[in-house]
């Protein structure tokens, strides 16, 4: 599956359009994560913790957007995006969309 956040893949021809795919995931911060993060705001630095809850929810995302592509038939996806929003407090939504198309 090409990913590009461009609307067209240079190069490549969009023969067919889908339409929007998406793929999210809530997470909630962890316990752990929140006393190791209150230690680093102290004394500043990387909250590590967080950037991997991050990183990992990101990957969840894309991952189930290219699935929701992959059944449509796409084997692209254009001007990709990442949204994210607070749905309760400690816990936030990762967004990843865009569009699914066929490319030659």
């Amino acid at each position: 599956m090409i990913l590009s956040n461009l609307e067209t893949l240079p190069g490549k021809t969009i023969v067919a359009h889908y339409g929007l795919v998406q793929g999210s995931t809530i997470r909630a911060k962890h316990v752990g994560r929140d006393i190791a993060a209150g230690i680093k705001n102290i004394f500043g630095g990387e909250l590590s913790g967080y950037t991997e809850l991050l990183k990992e929810s990101r990957e969840e995302s894309v991952n189930r957007m290219i699935s929701q592509a992959q059944e449509l038939g796409a084997n692209a996806i254009v001007n990709v995006r990442f949204s994210t929003s607070s749905v309760a407090q400690g816990a936030a939504e990762i967004l990843a969309y865009g569009t699914a198309v066929r490319v030659e």
